[in-house]
């Protein structure tokens, strides 16, 4: 009988390729995305547009494919052009308009276009980018200074300025290169070369070849895995992607996810294959020990324990594994692009983790707004079946495993374990006393291993790199990478990925392109409705599990939101505690009730009738929440309050003390008056007055009435003279 790699070779061998691989196949690839804020963008009549052209133009040499998110969510919709002969170009905002001139300059006449470009200084300005990277940063002290000799030798070359742009960053499956202190690392762009090099003569080589006679210096390149080349692909929007380091979204925008040749041709489903030809369960868990992979859904708890918890607590032959895809934090869509733009990757991690804990059954519990990401998984679900990568005897093996979709009823409260399993078995989502854990007695009383989305997309990673890879990314306590959704008052929202430990500083300015319309940082939120409000004089705060705790906030599951000195902190914590209140099963009294007396109070704060001890009282109703619910998100519901009031307690104070919103975003707070110098009696703002409080004759100064006005601002936004003032 052929082994269990050999029945895998098979299969590889009789895929289509066809569309995998535009050098290959001699073809020119244009990649579209298609996940849900792609499609909302006008993503899809983008595509089939794109579709149309090239009917019309007769040629076979251009295939059109589908991506997932590319995590660039304030340029969408975004098209990557990849051809044999050139480097790839990504465009950004791309309509029905620009897809003609796209084609026509770019496909046919094989000359991008630069004004659509995604990163314009990249593409134009620069003939090459060169990035240093930096995994072990800590650990050189020097790293900064190759830079800047690297920059004193181009200039001595006589290089331009503007001609090569030196960064840092760029680390992605490359830190089994940088454990030297001796070496350095380097990659080139646009060819995507990487060099390791160790003495300044062999830095003078690589300048004097690849840069000054356009000839790669072959005596100093390195080899990479599949992971480093699909990223250096991805790689178009320099200024965006520098820092971050993709391994659960290492496909997300360069793979169709609806496409299962593309996933194993960039070595998906190997790591299964390896693992069940191996046969040693045990050598699984050990590894994902040592990786140091940590739960990505909010608590942080050691994956590798759970796992081995799930095998080894009961002799129960009946065990399940769960993917907790029920994202419900405002402003959170890490898991939904995970879902839309990778679903192999995250089916092959639950395959793997059941093969090593003993499981048949598994089950994926989706948002039921996310109509898209279950289409996916549902397609990949049945393509995996078609190919013997799930269900009888995977691969020829002994081992049987399948699974099934699960709808979330729309309860915050169901991203709780617990809670999730009652909804799985058709009860009411709501969470139990712990213990037993779920990895004792779960789904339907049998030992059960519930997973985020991100932490099983990084379970093929880790098996197919090893766990030292994985374990050199990150910080000492927190291992690997994180995925965030960069929203708020940033330049450049979107979904992003880094390294544990790296700062706020670096995703908010260097990633995020800083604060929107150039304000000021005031604070971010992390964690969610769940999390804490960090200050801005900590934004240099790395970014890992134990520091986050620390300073009153958390990981969460990856919601990020940056808030510039506009905003109102006692509105952001009205606007938390509101959701939470609301999300609340209402099964144990102090989240039911304490939730919503704490949202009282804050009522009266914004509406300026608090009493002169409210912060006592929202202090000391948020710790008894906190020690006395039942589940996690009664214990993390006074969270965003009570850090807000820590770090922010003279805004509050303000509003009590001084009926005063500083922001001036509680409206009941706001009064309007009229300035007698700039009024010339136009009588529009006591036209346009809902309530009539204005008085005055015609070319009269006027006056507002302050009883009877209702703070809706009508006068304030119609005035063309500036004689409202807001106080």
């Amino acid at each position: 009988m052929p082994s269990i790699l050999e029945n895998f070779n098979h299969l590889v061998s009789k895929l289509d390729f066809a569309s995998t691989d535009a050098k290959s196949q001699d073809k020119i690839i244009i990649q579209v995305g298609s996940a849900t804020c792609e499609n909302a963008a006008g993503a899809e009549l983008v595509r089939n547009e794109f579709n149309k052209l090239i009917a019309a133009s007769g040629r076979n040499d251009i295939l059109i494919k589908q991506t997932g998110c590319t995590g660039r969510c304030s340029q969408e919709p975004i098209v990557g052009v990849f051809a044999p002969d050139h480097f790839p170009v990504k465009y950004q905002k791309v309509t029905i308009d620009k897809v003609a001139e796209i084609f026509q300059k770019h496909i046919i006449g094989n000359k991008p276009v630069p004004s659509l470009m995604l990163d314009k200084r990249t593409e134009i300005l620069y003939e090459h980018v060169v990035t240093f990277c930096e995994t072990n940063y800590e650990k050189r002290p020097d790293h900064i200074d190759l830079r800047e000799l690297f920059i004193e030798k181009l200039i001595n070359h006589g290089f331009h300025s503007d001609s090569i742009r030196v960064l840092s960053g760029g680390n992605i499956g490359l830190s089994k290169f940088e454990d030297d202190d001796k070496h350095a690392v380097m990659i080139v762009f646009p060819e995507n070369v990487i060099y390791r090099y160790e003495t300044e003569e062999a830095m003078d080589e690589i300048i004097e070849s690849h840069l000054m006679n356009k000839i790669v210096c072959d005596k100093y390149l390195i080899e990479t895995e599949q992971l480093t080349e699909d990223y250096m692909r991805f790689y178009g929007d320099v200024s965006f992607f520098n820092k971050q380091s993709r391994i659960t979204l290492r496909n997300c925008g360069i793979l169709d996810p609806e496409n299962i040749a593309d996933y194993i041709h960039a070595q998906g489903y190997k790591a299964l294959a390896t693992l069940l030809d191996k046969g040693d369960k045990n050598f699984i868990i050990d590894e994902i020990l040592k990786s140091g992979l940590r739960g990505r859904g909010g608590g942080g708890f050691p994956t590798g324990f759970k796992w081995r918890n799930t095998a080894t607590l009961s002799n129960d032959p009946v065990k399940y594994v769960i993917c907790n895809a029920d994202e419900g934090d405002p402003g959170a869509f890490m898991d939904r692009s995970a879902l839309e733009g990778d679903p192999f990757s995250i089916i092959e991690g639950m395959t793997i983790g059941a093969y090593a804990m003993g499981c048949t059954k598994g089950y994926f519990y989706i948002r039921a707004e996310y109509p898209l990401a279950i289409e996916r998984i549902e397609k990949a679900l049945k393509l995996a079946r078609e190919h013997n990568l799930l269900g009888k005897n995977i691969l020829g093996s002994d081992f049987s495993f399948d699974m099934e979709i699960r709808l979330g009823a729309g309860a915050f409260v169901c991203g709780e374990e617990t809670a999730l399993i009652h909804s799985i078995e058709g009860k009411r989502g709501q969470p139990r006393i712990r213990p037993p854990y779920p990895s004792l007695s779960g789904l339907w009383g049998h030992p059960t291993c519930i997973n985020n989305v991100e932490t099983w997309a990084n379970v093929p990673a880790i098996m197919l790199y090893g766990s030292e890879w994985f374990n050199r990314i990150g910080t000492k306590g927190s291992k690997g990478t994180k995925v965030f959704a960069l929203a708020g008052k940033v330049k450049n929202t979107g979904l992003i990925e880094v390294p544990m430990g790296t700062t706020l500083r670096e995703v908010i300015y260097d990633i995020g392109g800083g604060i929107f319309n150039d304000k000021e940082l005031k604070a971010i939120q992390t964690g969610g409705p769940s999390g804490g409000c960090i200050p801005a004089h900590r934004v240099d705060t790395p970014i890992d599990y134990e520091t986050l705790k620390e300073i009153g906030s958390m990981m969460g599951s990856g919601g990020m939101i940056v808030l510039d000195d506009t905003d109102c902190m006692v509105q952001t914590a009205k606007f938390f505690l509101e959701f939470t209140k609301d999300e609340s099963c209402g099964k144990c009294l102090p989240c039911r009730e304490g939730t919503f007396r704490m949202l009282e109070i804050l009522e009266r704060i914004t509406n300026g009738n608090a009493e002169p001890d409210a912060l006592e009282k929202l202090e000391r109703l948020g710790k008894i929440i906190r020690s006395t619910s039942l589940c996690g998100l009664g214990q993390t519901a006074p969270n965003p309050v009570l850090s807000m009031i820590a770090n922010f307690k003279e805004e509050f104070e303000t509003h009590i003390k001084e009926h005063r919103c500083p922001t001036q975003k509680c409206q009941k707070l706001i009064s309007f008056y009229i300035i007698p110098d700039k009024c010339t009696g136009c009588t529009v703002c006591a036209r346009r007055c809902p309530v009539s409080c204005i008085t005055g004759a015609r070319k009269q100064v006027h006056e507002i009435i302050q009883q009877d006005c209702i703070k809706c601002g009508e006068c304030f936004n119609s005035c063309k003279f500036d004689a409202i003032e807001k106080i």
